[in-house]
């Protein structure tokens, strides 16, 4: 399966209703796409570092000060996101590997490939995530 994920580039191919679900191809696809996704995020978080020990200066202007510490903040959380969300990439993977990727852990049924194609680490199918959502909901109010 390797070779063939490889093989298959997101642009060349998109799954679709009339093929069977989460066959070889559609699993591959998925898989690259996930890789490619994840190899993205990493780039982007050594570029982060380079540039935080790039800005170790020490602003003599309070606001400036401020303004580097804010800016460094908030680059710091969206790494602490995105490393998140590398742990689901890499589960959403795991699933592909074992033969479960594409299916809601909720219910079994198949995810839809819209919602996958959009959000390749869904678990739930958009019912099952509605579902949960409305019960988070209800239990915040409490």
């Amino acid at each position: 399966m390797n070779a063939l994920a490889s093989a298959i580039e997101p642009n060349d191919y998109r799954p679709s209703e009339d093929e069977p679900f989460m066959s070889e191809r559609q699993q591959a696809y998925f898989k690259a796409k996930l890789l490619a996704w994840k190899d993205e995020i990493l780039r982007e978080s050594k570029g982060t570092v380079v540039n935080l020990k790039a800005e170790t200066e020490n602003h003599p202007d309070l606001v400036d000060r401020a303004s580097s510490e804010s800016d460094r903040a908030l680059e710091l959380r969206t790494r602490d996101r995105q490393r998140k969300l590398i742990s689901k990439i890499d589960e959403a993977l795991r699933r592909i590997e074992d033969g479960s990727y594409g299916y809601c852990e909720e219910t079994g049924e198949p995810i839809s490939l819209g919602r996958l194609e959009a959000r390749p680490t869904a678990t739930l199918s958009v019912e099952a995530q509605e579902r949960h959502e409305r019960r988070e909901r209800v239990h915040r109010d409490d």
